[in-house]
């Protein structure tokens, strides 16, 4: 069959399925059911002709979204491939030169946090023929570079197409990566724009229909019995869950084992949901923006768990919150990468709930000492008494960004999806939080990419409305990543999604502000303050005259301004009542950036300045000094020398 090998890659990725088998029950979706693109030399006349064309001939074969740009639409095919747990996510195409490197920071939010993400970049000319072409960058050492070689790093697979016949060889690896457990995320095929519009003889056989089948390893029998050995003899065993668990569909086997053996659980960010906040054995977030109830738990440990986690720096508080002289990690995770960390004797490379099946079998009659459960338990209540009046807190004159937190949290139901990535939401969010709903939270933080949330937000949206599932989606975001990348307000506009956006406007950057000054810096430089000219400062101006309400407004945004926390809790209701087809909502409210979220007796290393003229400065590197002390290098639990 000929077709150019635009139409032959929109043909095959409208043919192919992911299959996930689960306790005997067969889940079917398709792969790809959707492309983003934004048109220009490069692709209009491939990619962009095929789907044209297939759009004319069957709407459904492989339907078309407009966004705003480019690194927006990758965000919304991550959104979308999270919500779906990674059993779909959608493709993104793109012009030549900016078009196809403005995707390069998505692709890298997509491989940190291992969500597949199919990118499609245009590339100069295969042929040469023109040449240099219009944003074709030259390089006098290297006549085949292109700017696309910039997602080499940032992608788990890469590859250029520099000759038709090797499209089917190229998507088949591509796709194999795509739907890999472990290995999964941004899978970049670079099309140059003379082979995207060229014909050949397309084998029907990578055009029939085609599955991929999430594989989902057992663990073995040998390290369940001694992972249940270690547990049996640990004196203060912790579970730490990631975003693995919630993957594997785990969540329902973890609160079973926690509730058999008493075996307290924290979460990393991407793991909330794992167990309802308010379980018995929950004690919350773990590591530097985590609660005090689960760092008491790891600081205490002679024995973690970790399911599904690839214990980032948060984490481990930058490897300070693991205090036991002996601890050891037992690391249950389908990627080896990961279960080998910390220098783990025991890795068990395996699907989470596969694992946890078989532990809970092996650990039948366990329970932990009485005494861990009471200190769990007191430790959970004092957390509590901590949110509680961080929710509570009415300063004088603005609003508490922990108050407002708060008063979202209560206006939502259980099953809504709350949606952030960067700023200093992130940790008060994993902090405090509640959740009930496995699928209720979804907070980029592993590349922590501001501009994520609203993108973000929509790709989770929708997947929401794909799965028919009666959530709305809310996005909560600050001032600083709202003008770094709002435009796909746009796109939710266009097509009548609605997203509720809450919107904190605090005049600044408010998360490196709190940094700065504990690293003696003074909030330099993040304060959105008009340019004091004698001293050349933005520190103490009078506060910029932007109106981001006005901004929505503009766009065709519905918007609510809320003064205070009771309007605050009116307009979510409102906005919550609004029908699926009407479109964003966005509500602004105020916040004082200066008043911080409760602390979580943790700590995250950021070098400070080891010679200063600033005082700030040298009270800060003293303390950062007394804090590197606490650093362990855990590699393998060998006992620490005093």
């Amino acid at each position: 069959m000929k077709l150019t090998v635009g139409q032959a890659l929109v043909a095959f990725l409208a043919n192919q399925y992911t299959v996930d088998r689960i306790d005997g029950r067969e889940y079917r979706a398709r792969l790809i059911p959707g492309m983003f693109g934004i048109f220009g030399h490069g692709n209009v006349a491939g990619i962009g002709q095929a789907l044209k064309q297939a759009q004319v001939s069957d709407p459904a074969t492989m339907p078309y979204y407009q966004g705003r740009n480019e690194q927006a639409q990758v965000h919304q095919a991550v959104g979308y491939a999270r919500h779906t747990r990674r059993r779909a996510t959608f493709a993104v195409s793109t012009s030549i030169g900016p078009g196809a490197t403005n995707m390069v920071t998505g692709a890298a939010l997509a491989t940190t946090n291992r969500l597949p993400a199919l990118l499609l970049p245009s590339d100069i000319f295969a042929s040469r023929v023109a040449d240099p072409v219009l944003q074709q960058l030259e390089r006098p050492d290297a006549g085949d570079v292109s700017v696309n070689d910039a997602f080499r790093p940032v992608s788990k697979y890469f590859d250029r197409v520099s000759r038709p016949e090797q499209l089917p060889s190229a998507m088949l690896n591509g796709l194999r990566v795509l739907t890999d457990p472990a290995e999964t995320g941004a899978v970049t095929i670079s099309l140059p724009q003379d082979v995207q519009a060229e014909a050949f003889e397309v084998p029907l056989e990578f055009l029939a229909e085609r599955e991929w089948r999430i594989r989902r390893p057992d663990a073995e029998r040998e390290d369940i019995a001694e992972a249940a050995r270690l547990i049996r003899a640990a004196e203060r065993p912790l579970i730490i869950a990631g975003g693995g668990v919630l993957y594997a569909y785990a969540e329902d086997q973890l609160a079973a084992l926690a509730a058999e053996t008493g075996i307290p659980v924290a979460n990393t960010q991407a793991g909330v949901g794992v167990l309802a906040w308010d379980h018995a054995q929950s004690v919350g977030a773990v590591g530097s923006t985590g609660t005090t109830a689960a760092n008491a738990a790891a600081a205490q440990a002679d024995l973690v768990i970790g399911i599904g986690t690839r214990y980032e720096d948060f984490t481990t508080a930058s490897r300070t919150a693991f205090q036991h002289p002996r601890v050891r990690f037992v690391n249950i995770n389908v990627a080896a990468f990961d279960a080998y960390k910390l220098g783990s004797p025991l890795p068990i490379v395996a699907d989470a709930r596969k694992a946890l099946v078989a532990l809970r079998e092996a650990l039948a009659g366990f329970r932990v000492d009485p005494g861990q459960l009471a200190e769990t338990d007191r430790q959970k209540q004092r957390w509590n008494v901590i949110v509680e009046r961080a929710f509570d807190e009415r300063p004088t004159s603005g609003n508490s960004q922990n108050a407002i937190v708060g008063t979202v949290n209560a206006a939502l139901a259980d099953q809504d999806v709350l949606v952030c990535a960067a700023g200093s939401l992130p940790g008060d969010l994993h902090k405090m939080w509640r959740v009930r709903d496995p699928f209720g939270y979804h907070v980029e933080y592993a590349y922590s990419c501001m501009g994520y949330e609203i993108a973000g937000g929509l790709g989770v949206k929708r997947a929401v409305l794909a799965a028919g599932e009666p959530r709305d989606v809310v996005v909560m975001v600050g001032d600083g990543s709202y003008l770094m990348m709002h435009t796909e307000l746009v796109t939710a506009v266009a097509e009548g999604i609605k997203l509720i956006v809450v919107l904190i406007q605090n005049h600044g950057y408010a998360s490196i502000g709190a940094l700065s000054e504990s690293l003696g810096s003074q909030r330099f430089g993040t304060k959105y303050r008009a340019l004091d000219q004698a001293a050349h400062s933005f520190d103490d101006g009078p506060v910029l005259p932007v109106d981001l309400a006005a901004n929505a407004a503009s766009l065709g945004v519905r918007v609510l301004k809320a003064p205070g926390l009771a309007e605050l809790a009116a307009a979510i209701a409102e906005a919550k009542e609004l029908p699926e087809t009407g479109g964003p909502v966005l509500i602004q409210i105020e916040a004082d950036p200066l008043l911080d979220a409760p602390g979580s007796e943790s700590w995250w290393d950021v070098p400070v300045a080891a010679e200063s003229e600033l005082e700030s400065t040298k009270k800060a590197y003293r303390a950062y000094l007394e804090n590197k002390h606490k650093q362990r290098p855990l590699l393998g639990g060998t006992e620490r020398k005093p």
